[in-house]
């Protein structure tokens, strides 16, 4: 049987933190305990040992298959990639966000999903990938091809996640449309007439396709046993929206009025941890830090900067003075969202995926990361 020792350990436990040892056998959590450790053990000379991190929402792999604009890298090699840094980054479950719906009109919005959906499928079932994916489905409520994308996936494809997407210029995530409008111009490369053809067509595709799309893609998203999310709820109209849809998870909420109707409705919140990092919104809307502070934050999420996980967990564990709290938001809390069972807490049974991190400073400086028992890195 194999086993595995790590001793002298700062044990991050679901409700306390304490000195310790932890055994790994066949790839689960057999012991923990604070007595001597077996001969053979791994010196984890004092660092910090936590549950492997968990993303729900991360666009680093649409980054990888496109690391400029126009730019269409070879997938299997994005996907290589992704996974590695991801596991760098102590980010053992991951959740790959792949936009569906289309505007045919611009070349950077064109279909991908799919075909990037089962590559990566391909690889995770052939074990070329080193923590564990699931599919997270971004569906954009306004765009035309949303319907027919949807239909290509189905129950085989275990997707774990869908997110209602509404980009429509003056609400949600762009009430302020100057934001966007900077957005366009420096990631796009749209001049100011263009911008504004873009806005039209983007409030007439809404129009025309914004509430019959997002009722089917609440449908697919039951069809298929998948959780569904809502994205950037601004209002309390908006969350009562989404409670009526059946949905338990809202991403990033932009006020204060969304998130606490969110709490209202027993809907759990998701905030980016560049957000809470940086210490506001690049949109301008609601600081992850101030919900943080009002106890209205729930989870976070490294959004387009893997390495932000570890870091805003270290943040929040200052912030409230309480490491389990903290790392129960990039670990336990987001697992019970996902439905994951067998992750997220560093009890007997789990699943080994573990990671080990030191602080330099305020800086979380990780060390090792295990999945199913496994070094990952």
């Amino acid at each position: 049987m194999q086993e595995t020792v790590l001793a002298n350990a700062t044990l991050i436990l679901p409700d306390r933190v304490a000195k310790g040892h932890l055994v790994i056998r066949e790839g689960h959590i057999a012991v923990i305990d604070n007595g001597t450790a077996p001969r053979g053990a791994i010196d984890c000379e004092g660092d910090f040992l936590a549950p492997g991190l968990i993303e729900l929402h991360t666009d680093n792999l649409e980054r990888h298959i496109q690391p400029r604009p126009g730019v269409d890298w070879p997938h299997a090699a994005a996907i290589f990639a992704h996974d590695a840094e991801l596991a760098g980054c102590g980010i053992t479950t991951v959740f790959d966000a792949m936009r569906v719906g289309s505007i045919p009109s611009r070349k950077d919005y064109a279909p991908y999903a799919r075909h990037l959906a089962t590559e990566l499928l391909a690889q995770r079932a052939a074990g070329g990938l080193k923590i564990s994916h699931h599919l997270h489905l971004r569906a954009e409520i306004c765009c035309e091809s949303l319907l027919d994308e949807l239909d290509q996936f189905g129950p085989a494809d275990r997707v774990g996640l869908v997110s209602l997407m509404d980009h429509t210029p003056g609400q949600r995530q762009f009430r302020d449309t100057a934001m966007l409008e900077t957005y366009l111009r420096s990631k796009v490369q749209m001049e100011d007439r263009e911008i504004a053809r873009y806005f039209d067509e983007l409030k007439a595709l809404s129009a025309q396709n914004g509430a019959a799309h997002e009722a089917g893609a609440v449908r697919f998203a039951n069809s298929v046993g998948a959780v569904l999310a809502s994205h950037d709820d601004s209002t309390k109209t908006e969350v009562a929206r989404s409670a009526e849809h059946g949905i338990r998870l809202a991403e990033f909420p932009t006020t204060r009025e969304a998130a606490e109707a969110c709490r209202a409705h027993g809907i759990r919140t998701i905030m980016g941890a560049p957000n809470l990092i940086r210490g506001g919104s690049h949109s301008g809307n609601i600081a992850a830090r101030d919900l943080a502070a009002a106890g209205l934050l729930d989870i976070v999420s490294s959004d387009y900067v893997p390495s932000a996980l570890l870091s805003a967990a270290a943040l929040l564990a200052q912030i409230w003075e309480d490491w389990p709290r903290a790392i129960a938001c990039v670990t336990a809390t987001p697992a019970l969202a996902a439905g994951l069972s067998d992750r997220g807490r560093l009890a007997t049974g789990q699943r080994a995926d573990l990671i080990r991190f030191r602080m330099i400073g305020d800086t979380p400086s990780l060390r090792e990361s295990w999945v199913v028992g496994q070094r990952v890195a």
